[in-house]
């Protein structure tokens, strides 16, 4: 065993040491048809129009979200009908969540115009991003990812189209400046709606109940809406390909829209634009022209690409493209040899010091288990691959490397008393430790099924902060064969958005604390976030559980 570790961790110091040298890029002789290939897989966007349902009034209610909920006050001809600078504000509802170009017309009432007229437009994901103030925004991102814009109109009658993708259910109109000498109303209003998503996902059983149904709905309609060129993480902020978000996505695309092209593009676009290192970035852009995120390495995110591709190989036979991007997966496997030590353990301080270990969006997390365990879930996947591909000799240090691994953690993380895995540096106990040894499948079934029973009647126990972990979570549970908790907590989870009116789901939802954000300001979350989509995965694959 420490042979086998001696020659990975050199042959890992020779690369790095030849590349830093020399400057050579490791994946120079594929990096131009990777991304000849992603520019080849761009899919189609489909554009439906959209128009308004209603006017609305945003009002208090302590058991809505956040404390407020739309109420309709009349149809939208009532708009426009009416002369608009009498009626200076108003709110209209699309009745659904959409991601497109928005636009609105002006009609003259009165006279002829004279001067320009000025509007705000704000747009609203939930009820309350239209009645919350924005400033003095004390947000952690840009403040101008929020959707309010200003718009002047220099002459009537005019079409206005916001120049911005905009990405909404709701819309706050205010006039702001007019002169006195003319009258006129909005004369209509729409919304060019995009996605690449354009397959008709399969009907669930007649036997699903409602709630189920409209979790696979919400799940398709979130999924839809992150479908554009690439799968973004939120069509309204950050509009990039993240790598953990892809997996998720793929997933649910399995099992529902069945658009492989963008899994392709995607991959290809990642491993186009990793570093010369051969390390992956974990987000990339698409305009100007395709590049990464710079400094955005993440240690669990980098081995979710073999995963996916793995995924992508089995569902549609593109040996053609697994071999061809093989490379990639067995290159980010030398961010874990650098850190495994002979006795089998990982070295979690020096790797916290050098990626972003995420996991979660949650405050205070110790991640140290976790990190044990992706590495070993990701050895294993990368194996499967091999083996898939025929390539098993490449990486045929794994199975002892596994073993290995296994073994310590049981020996270091594991309390056979309480049935539950804490770290050496921090005996935190939290969800994602136990999730990502059960993942790992270092616990036996019964072993696995006491330590996920367990966090429930734990003290000061760690939860999950976001539908990230909480996928996991799912997929723990049905691993361990806890099939109706499994459907239990997805009930209460998602379902739990769903009562409180989401028709897409979120980025962040803590049910004990629906301000929470991540950004120091919750009208900036996403309220359509791709890592929430998976429920539509778990329902479909999982037919016996959660179509019954």
């Amino acid at each position: 065993m420490k042979t086998t570790l001696k020659r990975l961790l050199l042959n890992c110091l020779l690369t790095s040491c030849f590349i830093t040298a020399y400057g050579q890029d490791f994946y120079a002789p594929q990096r131009a048809s990777w991304a000849e290939k992603a520019k080849q897989s761009i899919p189609r966007l489909t554009v439906t129009e959209k128009k308004p349902v209603a006017l609305v009034n945003i009002v208090k209610d302590e058991t809505a979200f956040q404390q407020y909920k739309a109420v309709q006050t009349a149809p939208i001809h009532k708009l426009y009908d009416s002369s608009f600078k009498e009626t200076k504000s108003v709110i209209v509802d699309f009745g659904e969540h959409i991601t497109g170009s928005f636009s609105f017309s002006t009609d003259l009432l009165r006279a002829e115009s004279d001067a320009p007229a000025r509007f705000k437009l704000t747009f609203g994901e939930v009820p309350s991003e239209l009645v919350t103030p924005f400033d003095p925004y004390q947000g952690g991102l840009s403040r101008a990812w929020l959707q309010d814009e200003v718009v002047t109109v220099m002459t009537m009658p005019a079409t206005m189209t916001i120049p911005r993708r905009v990405s909404f259910r709701y819309v706050k109109i205010e006039l702001i400046a007019t002169p006195p000498g003319y009258d006129f109303c909005i004369s209509g209003m729409k919304c060019d709606a995009v996605t690449s998503a354009v397959n008709t996902p399969e009907e669930l059983s007649a036997t699903t109940p409602q709630l189920f149904k409209d979790i696979d709905r919400v799940s398709l309609n979130t999924l839809k809406e992150c479908m554009q060129t690439v799968y973004e993480d939120g069509p309204k902020r950050d509009q990039r390909l993240w790598l953990g978000d892809l997996y998720l996505e793929a997933l649910a695309n399995n099992y529902s829209f069945k658009q492989y092209d963008l899994t392709k593009r995607c991959l290809y676009l990642l491993a186009s634009l990793s570093e010369h290192n051969g390390k992956l970035n974990a987000t990339v852009f698409e305009a100007p022209e395709p590049k990464p995120q710079a400094k955005q390495h993440l240690y669990d995110y980098s081995f979710l690409f073999g995963v996916t591709l793995k995924d992508y190989l089995l569902e549609t036979g593109d040996r053609e493209t697994a071999e061809d991007l093989w490379p990639v997966v067995k290159k980010q496997l030398e961010s874990a040899y650098k850190y495994l030590q002979d006795d089998g353990m990982m070295n979690y301080e020096q790797a916290s010091r050098e990626w972003w270990i995420f996991f979660d969006w949650k405050d205070g997390l110790h991640r140290e288990v976790a990190f044990h365990g992706v590495t070993i879930f990701a050895f294993r996947e990368a194996y499967e691959l091999a083996q898939l591909l025929n390539k098993e000799n490449e990486v045929s240090q794994l199975p002892e490397l596994i073993k290995k691994m296994k073994k310590a953690v049981r020996k270091h993380y594991y309390n056979p008393k309480t049935g539950l895995f804490t770290g050496i540096l921090n005996d935190q106990v939290s969800y994602a430790s136990q999730i990502w040894m059960v993942l790992s499948e270092v616990p036996t079934q019964k072993e696995a099924q006491r330590a996920l029973r367990a966090l429930k009647t734990t003290e000061n126990v760690c939860t999950p902060g976001a539908p990230y972990l909480f996928h996991y979570y799912i997929e723990a549970l049905i691993k361990s064969g806890l099939k109706e908790e499994a459907k239990k907590e997805m009930a209460e989870y998602w379902g739990g958005m769903i009562h409180k009116g989401a028709d897409t789901f979120w980025e962040v939802y803590d049910p004990r604390n629906e301000y929470l954000s991540p950004y120091n300001f919750y009208p900036v979350n996403s309220y359509c976030h791709a890592w929430s989509c998976t429920p539509t995965y778990f329902i479909r694959k999982y037919p016996e559980i959660f179509q019954k």
